[in-house]
């Protein structure tokens, strides 16, 4: 990390960032080769995070979070992505896509039921948005959820919904209204829910050792107090969620850059060709700091957007901004790498094939780069 970017962790930082590369280097680093060929890793590790704290950094201490500030959770996050595997860490981020929309407008009888469990690493919650028809269209989506007295009715499908195979909770994203953004609800539906189906473990270019899922309601039965929120309010729970979303990819995005950059200069030290280190070629050399420049403008603006984030201020436009940034910076930083070392670059023992693999996604989830540049363009007043 520079200088310039230590200003933004103090001492409770750096002791989670300590804590979580332990955790990584304990229970992550030694078996993540094995877990991504079997494209999943296993559901235990959920309660080892669980018990260190890790799940419960930025969770509510009421319900056995262990609190923390956005440049707290930076850094654990920062310090997951050293596993290399994107997958791994979106799905143990689930709970931080999931979980915040029933802490800040589910019942207190939802809160106390669900938090503590999931914070605890003993249940895995999803957030399931999507649907077959659109990804980034959330106002229009297609599942249906009919009021008939104590209960709601649900029909319809998800689909590329991480952590859907293996949760245990999914907040849903529901039409109990009319047509557009002020129809949609939130429901909480259980696992076990009669109607309620899973699909197959979706197989993806990337992310492998994450569990990906289509979702299936067909005359679902919901009680009525799954409820999170309001009726039809759903859509600026939604909406109020995706900052936090679009700061955590950029953070994946950089650390993704961050670990190719490391391993292309450690390599060109090593590789020789015509009878001398590859990094002593100028057109090598000037890759490479072409790369860290990039790297260092998406980070200083990522940190810059937390820490007005940490102040209370919205960054709607400029967080999307960073996204794109990031992830523009990402996909070169990841191509660069491959190419710098070669054929060593495909080959699947090679860290930098799994992160430029990994990487494709993260332009795409939490809002795609063109829905990103829409939001820009509509804040823009175009």
């Amino acid at each position: 990390m520079s200088k310039l970017h230590e200003r933004h962790f103090g001492e409770t930082q750096n002791i989670v960032r300590a804590n979580v590369r332990r955790f990584v280097d304990t229970h992550i680093n030694p078996f993540i080769d094995e877990w991504e060929e079997a494209n999943e890793f296993p559901r235990e590790l959920y309660k080892l995070a669980g018990e260190v704290g890790l799940l419960g950094i930025g969770h509510d201490e009421e319900f056995g979070g262990a609190g923390g500030d956005v440049f707290t959770k930076i850094a654990a996050s920062e310090e997951l992505m050293r596993s290399s595997s994107g997958g791994l860490v979106a799905s143990l981020g689930s709970i931080d896509i999931g979980l915040p929309p029933i802490a800040r407008w589910g019942s207190n009888k939802l809160k106390q039921r669900i938090l503590p469990d999931v914070i605890l690493g003993n249940k895995v919650i999803a957030l399931a948005i999507t649907e077959p028809s659109g990804g980034s269209d959330v106002a229009n989506i297609k599942t249906t959820a009919k009021k008939d007295g104590d209960y709601y009715i649900v029909n319809g499908s998800k689909t590329f919904i991480t952590s859907g195979h293996r949760a245990d909770y999914y907040t849903v994203a529901v039409r109990t209204g009319g047509d557009g953004y002020g129809g949609i609800s939130l429901l909480l539906i259980e696992r076990d829910t009669e109607g309620f189906t899973r699909g197959k473990n979706l197989k993806k270019t990337g992310w492998w050792a994450s569990d990906t899922a289509e979702l299936f309601f067909d005359n679902c039965k919901v009680p009525a107090s799954n409820l999170i929120g309001t009726e039809n309010a759903g859509f600026f729970a939604i909406m109020s969620n995706f900052e936090m979303e679009r700061l955590s990819l950029c953070v994946m995005a950089n650390m993704t850059s961050e670990l190719a950059l490391e391993e292309a200069l450690a390599y060109v030290k090593q590789r020789e060709a015509f009878g001398r280190p590859i990094g002593k070629f100028q057109t090598i050399k000037h890759k490479l700091a072409e790369m860290a420049t990039a790297l260092e403008a998406s980070k200083t603006f990522t940190y810059s957007l937390a820490q007005a984030m940490s102040e209370g201020q919205p960054v709607i436009k400029e967080i999307s901004m960073a996204k794109n940034l990031a992830t523009q910076t990402s996909d070169k930083i990841t191509y660069d790498a491959v190419q710098i070392f070669g054929g060593m670059g495909f080959m699947r023992e090679s860290k930098v094939e799994r992160l430029a693999r990994d990487n494709r996604i993260l332009s795409i989830g939490g809002g795609t780069y063109e829905i990103m540049n829409e939001v820009i363009a509509k804040q823009l007043g175009l």
